[in-house]
């Protein structure tokens, strides 16, 4: 009898393939996820930077903090408007929202010194980006 067909092992060997290359895509997705949170982390940050740029053009100062500083993008320090970050009154703002980190357990960081001369923004990146890896702080000179 002449049956026409695909053995098992043959079956064996395309899903052992097919389970390979599912696995190789996994894996890239992981790496290609933290890429673009490390990315929208940067940009957030210059985001930050550019709205308070803005608020010094107008006051003269940056908004101020304690010495630790406050989590940027809870629910007290949501938006920036013209007396510094806030939770309400954001009408009239520098920025409406401000950004939060993608990773829930992580979180940016910004604390003004009192005088108002100087800010730093804390985040931490999960990789490396443009030379830049760990943690990273963004002040009215740059990201470093």
């Amino acid at each position: 009898m002449n049956k026409k067909g695909f053995t098992l092992i043959e079956l064996l060997v395309v899903i052992a393939i097919i389970g390979l290359l599912s696995t190789l895509a996994v894996v890239a997705l992981g790496s290609a996820r933290e890429k673009a949170n490390d990315a929208k982390r940067l940009s957030d940050l210059k985001q930050v930077q550019t709205a308070l740029e803005l608020y010094y053009t107008d006051n003269n100062l940056y908004p101020s903090t304690t010495a630790s500083g406050v989590t940027l993008g809870s629910t007290s320090y949501a938006c920036l408007n013209s007396s510094g970050f806030a939770a309400v009154n954001c009408a009239t703002p520098y920025m409406g929202l401000v950004p939060s980190d993608p990773v829930a357990a992580q979180s940016y960081t910004y604390i003004g010194a009192t005088d108002g001369s100087t800010y730093s923004i804390n985040a931490t990146l999960q990789g490396t980006v443009s030379g830049l890896t760990g943690s990273v702080t963004a002040t009215p000179s740059g990201i470093q």
